[in-house]
């Protein structure tokens, strides 16, 4: 390990632990919704079921300990302290991949696959797949240090990336992502194009030229992008515009935060009207404690303010594969993606899956990255 690297312990304190549940038991509730569904939002019965649970029954020290067991590091990038899990391949000729999560995730999203990417052989797989896997916590994610001056967008964190994998060793490798990990691996491509094997993203931002001549497959894309902008798009308005302001609530009382995280995992899963359909209640609130234990609901937000409405759609013009999920927020068509990511050489729909891939549908996850860098290494 580089001497810039050093090892990370995941240690929260008890005295931490305590006060999240004297914090859930003492929240103040408000009256139950008057809809039958989650049109309103997360309905109050499960979220107070969901926060009994945490309170009672939720063990957070088999999360850490699961994360310890991945390689808990930190390294200082920019001059920002990077938190990231780094499991080494067993196999010599293994890829270099970096793994990005986005908004609402964490590295939690991600601790299904590393093991079948970094050791193939022991989950009934090839040798010839393996990959080193690294994957950072974003900049005020996780426990990874939070921003004190604004300028920390897409481009300057896959600029510590490139430097982060640099800095490990690895001087040709790939790197995958969704939501905002799709961003920064997209950015990441033209800063350090001539590192890259090439690049998989599951959320490709990409826009017709033309509304004419549309598919249906197109003209349904449009109508999921005009749901998303009328329903479901009122927490990126908040972060994008006033994310200090929500951070109050958030990093204040836990049933806010699990309420702000879990409701996304509703409407962005393949999950047929229930998270717990494709997560246990144990995953769901492994990735909330992500938040509420590192205090990250306002840093994590900014990451709104400082990209979202300045999107990079610069063209691509690396190697790239695309897996377009069928419950993902945005599902351009393969011709509106071949309009940006000039040499795409992969491109999937799977018949299931949502927005966090890698969480609800580990196994595809893992054949769609696989199949893609076969092509690239």
């Amino acid at each position: 390990m580089s001497k810039d690297v050093e090892s990370f312990p995941i240690e929260v304190s008890q005295a931490d632990l305590d006060d999240l549940r004297q914090r859930l038991r003492r929240t103040r509730w408000p009256e139950a919704e008057p809809v039958a569904d989650w049109s309103q939002g997360i309905p109050l019965a499960y979220t107070q079921e969901l926060c009994r649970y945490w309170a009672d029954d939720y063990d957070w020290r088999r999360c850490e300990s699961m994360l310890m067991g991945f390689g808990s590091s930190r390294a200082v990038l920019d001059g920002l302290g990077i938190h990231f899990l780094h499991v080494r391949s067993p196999e010599e000729g293994a890829l270099p991949l970096v793994l990005t999560h986005g908004w609402p995730g964490s590295v939690v999203e991600f601790h299904k696959v590393i093991g079948p990417l970094a050791d193939p052989v022991a989950h009934g797989g090839d040798a010839s797949d393996a990959f080193h896997i690294v994957c950072p916590a974003l900049p005020g994610f996780g426990f990874s240090d939070k921003p004190t001056e604004t300028g920390w967008g897409v481009e300057r964190i896959a600029a510590a990336w490139a430097e982060l994998m640099a800095r490990l060793g690895y001087q040709r490798y790939g790197a995958q992502g969704g939501d905002w990990g799709a961003s920064v691996t997209t950015a990441l491509a033209a800063i350090d194009a001539a590192s890259l094997a090439g690049i998989h993203v599951n959320m490709a931002i990409a826009f017709p030229s033309s509304t004419e001549d549309l598919t249906v497959q197109e003209q349904d894309a449009l109508e999921a992008m005009r749901h998303y902008d009328r329903w479901d798009s009122g927490y990126s308005k908040q972060q994008s515009t006033r994310p200090q302001t929500i951070g109050y609530g958030l990093v204040d009382s836990p049933s806010a935060q699990a309420a702000w995280i879990v409701e996304k995992f509703w409407s962005w899963t393949d999950c047929d009207g229930h998270p717990e359909n494709v997560l246990s209640r144990d995953e769901l609130l492994d990735n909330v404690s992500m938040y509420w234990l590192t205090r990250s609901g306002a840093s994590a937000a900014r990451i709104y303010w400082e990209s979202f409405n300045r999107p990079n759609l610069a063209p691509v013009e690396v190697p790239s594969g695309v897996t377009r999920f069928p419950r993902e927020i945005f599902r351009p068509s393969r011709r509106w993606v071949e309009g940006r990511f000039t040499d795409l050489r992969y491109w999937s729909e799977p018949e299931r899956g949502g927005h966090f891939a890698a969480f609800e549908q580990p196994e595809r996850f893992v054949e769609e990255v696989r199949t893609f860098f076969r092509l690239v290494r």
